[in-house]
Order: structure tokens, then sequence, then C-alpha cells
């Protein structure tokens, strides 16, 4: 839900600009002004780069300055409240929508409920913004330990490092309310079926502290020797998730897969299958994997969840080599799936349980080809035969779900957003088909 939050506060403030949406509630506060990030590298699937924290800032990498300030000085007064705390609740409910608007001046975004229950959400943004030449400034009276533990790590692997310097964060602490409901004779089986969803409907909430980060911009920092210097960035070109591109993309990033054993292909299924149900799961797969990638220690792979133990077993055990293979084809199947929603996981699911994966990957794939052609398009009919009603309803709910509309006869619509949330889809289903059906 928070993920969903920024980046709705980011499509209203600056649609075609560098703001980045925060991901995660759990780790906002490694990108306030003057942290250090490291860029993920881009995917043909996503409109904008993700970042990772590092858990340093700016201020413990550099040298003393002879003046004895702190580049601290720099970050803008006020809005450092401690922003630790924060809650979840869910309970059942009946449906609500909502519109967010954002106006220019001051910035404020509103999100309100227009459904009988009346349920209204509002939130109170500040920009803070540490001026480049404050930042030119500082590069030229502080230099870089470069004795750092961290700092020797980034060279030896070739890594780009980042500043942040300008976020969007909140006045004030504010709840956000979520309501699905089950919509016709599907949807109510569909929520049925996956009780913790709720018999009816399902209410979610989140109180967003004080002082959240909930997007930010980076620049990225040139490192030579003890000097620093900023560059400039920009986003770049997207592919428009074609499927020569996808294609590629995919085989080149996941070949490791095609090579387990149906044992292996198994534990590696089994785990991703948990973490696509448990965001908790998901969080811990992810960082444990990306540790492995950026440090290359094999003591990240420890876990209490039986869930994921045997998968960190195996990559325990793994050669460095194959290590970090999985690793990254691991990394490159989670970035995927974080972008389909919370429903769209759920229906994977049962399209696993059901093995309808392969039929709808052909599905994805025919609308790849065909989605060029403008908003209205066909595809073949036959892919969306299934010999139970229910796998043709969820097929046609997973589609709307990524901005394509299908109809009985083959003929079909896109939105303009669909192009990426139809490429993530393409690179779930491929993978869970891969691991599905090993050869």
């Amino acid at each position: 839900m928070f993920k969903k939050v920024a980046q709705s506060i980011v499509k209203q403030m600056d649609p075609d600009g560098d703001l980045v949406p925060v991901r995660s509630l759990l780790d906002h506060e490694h990108f306030r002004p003057l942290c250090l990030v490291r860029r993920k590298k881009q995917t043909v699937f996503q409109r904008s780069p993700r970042y990772k924290q590092t858990w340093y800032r700016l201020e413990d990498v550099l040298l003393p300055g002879q003046d004895g300030k702190s580049s601290e000085s720099l970050i803008p007064s006020g809005g450092e409240q401690d922003s630790k705390q924060f809650l979840i609740k869910r309970s059942g409910t009946d449906r609500i929508d909502g519109s967010l608007t954002v106006p220019v001046d001051p910035i404020r975004a509103e999100l309100k409920g227009a459904a009988s229950s009346a349920n209204e959400w509002s939130v109170k943004l500040q920009k803070k913004h540490i001026p480049p030449p404050k930042l030119e400034a500082l590069k030229t009276e502080r230099k870089i330990n470069t004795n750092h533990a961290f700092i020797q790590q980034l060279q030896k692997t070739g890594q780009s490092l980042y500043v942040v310097h300008e976020t969007i964060e909140t006045l004030e602490e504010t709840s956000y309310q979520e309501t699905s409901e089950a919509g016709g004779n599907f949807m109510a089986q569909f929520y049925v079926k996956f009780c913790a969803k709720g018999t009816r409907g399902n209410k979610q909430s989140i109180t967003i502290p004080k002082g959240c980060t909930l997007a930010f911009k980076a620049f990225q920092m040139a490192i030579s020797d003890a000097k620093w210097d900023l560059g400039s960035f920009c986003f770049s070109d997207v592919l428009e998730g074609t499927l020569g591109a996808l294609e590629a993309e995919v085989k080149r990033n996941c070949h490791i897969f095609s090579t387990l054993s149906s044992q292996l292909s198994f534990i590696l299924l089994k785990a991703i299958k948990a973490v696509m149900g448990d965001s908790n799961l998901f969080q811990e797969l992810s960082h444990k994997v990306e540790a492995v990638l950026d440090e290359g220690d094999k003591g990240q792979l420890k876990t209490e969840s039986a869930a994921l133990n045997d998968l960190l077993r195996l990559l325990q055990q793994s050669s460095t080599n194959i290590l970090h293979r999985m690793a990254a084809a691991i990394t490159y199947t989670l970035d995927a799936l974080e972008e389909l929603s919370e429903d769209q996981l759920l229906l994977l699911l049962e399209s696993l349980e059901n093995k309808i994966v392969s039929q709808q990957l052909k599905l994805v794939e025919s609308i790849l080809k065909q989605r060029e052609y403008g908003k209205g398009f066909g595809t073949d009919p036959s892919l969306l035969s299934f010999s139970r009603e229910r796998d043709h309803q969820l097929t046609i709910a997973m589609m709307e779900m990524s901005g394509v509309k299908l109809h009985e006869d083959g003929s079909a619509a896109c939105t303009k957003e669909a192009s990426l949330a139809i490429g993530a889809l393409y690179v779930s289903l491929y993978v869970l088909n891969l691991l599905s059906n090993p050869c």
C-alpha cells in the first residue's frame, strides 16, 4: 500500500520527471537528503530506475573539513522528527473509490473516498531540496575517505554511487485506507478462495508517519581517488516492453534457471510462490539476494523462515559463480513480480495451481506482438479457451489488471500504461512457466 501511495504522488507531482517513489515504508529513512544509494540495473518493464539503500550518508564517507562544519548543515531545518512508528490495520468493509489531486502551490496531495462510507485520506507534503551549488562547494572542501571499507568495496565491484539531494516528505502523520470488494460471482469466489483477503471484501489501512520520505531525487557521484564530482542524471529511454526486447532480456537474466534440475527448480519455485503470497517474505528474500550481489557474502543467506530455508541453503552450498548468477536471476524475477498488484500475484498462484500458466504466457506473447498496431487489436480466440470457466475468468481479470481489455471474439484494447505492466506480467509468467516445467 505504501508503494501505491508513493507512486500515485509521484505520478501527480512529477509524471515526466526524475522523481523516484520510495517503495517500502521500512526503508524510507534511507532515502533522506544526503543519504547514499545505489541504482539497480533498469529493466525493459520498468518506467523509472530503482535504488537500494546503503545504510550510509555522505558525511560517513567524507574526510573531516578544515572548518569543522558538518555536511548535515546543508539539510533544510525542520522535518527531522522521529518517524519510526507506523501502523497497518485490516478489516472487512464496503468498496470505496478514490481520486488523487496535487495543487502546484502549496504542495499538497489529497485522496478522497467517493462512496457512501465517506472515508477520506489527505496528506500534507514538504519538499526538501539541497541546491546543487551547495553540494558543488562541499566537494571542494571535503574529500572522500578512500580508506573507508564501503568506498573500497564500491571501487572493487565497480558499482556507481548516488547521493539524495531532494525529497518529498510528510508534514504530519496520515492514514490511508483502501478497500477491495468482490465484483461479480467470479471475484466473490476469488476472495473466498484466498481467505486471507476476506469473504466479501478487504480493507487495508496504513498510517504514514510524520517526516516520512515518499519520493526523492539523486545525483550520481563520480569518485576518483579522494576527489568526487556530481553527474547529471536523466531516465534512459524505455523500450516500450516489446516482445523481442523482453524475451531477450529475460533469457539473458534467467538463463541459469533453464539449467536447473527438476529438484532444484521445485525448491526455487516453492520459495517464489511463498514470497508471492507474503510481502514480508518477499522483502526478506529480496534483501538477502541483493546483499549477495553487492557484498558477495554467503553469511547473509540465513533465515528463520521454513519457506525460504531450502532455497537459501542451496545458495549457500553453490560455488561463487553459480551463487552470483542465481542471485541475479532471482533479483530480476522479484523485480518483475513487484510490479504486479497483490491481486495479480494471487491470481498467478491460482494459475500455477490450475496449470494454465503456459497458455497465459502464449496469450501475453500474442498481445505483445499485436499491441504496436494501436489501441484496438486482435488476439487468437483459442488462447482464451480454457477447460474451466474459472480459469477463463481469472485470466481475463489478470490481463485487465495490466491494462488490457479482452473480449470473447479475441478483440482487445489496451490503456496507455499497459506497455510496461504487461511486460512485467510476461516476465513473471515466463519464469513461473520455466520453473514449473523444467527440462
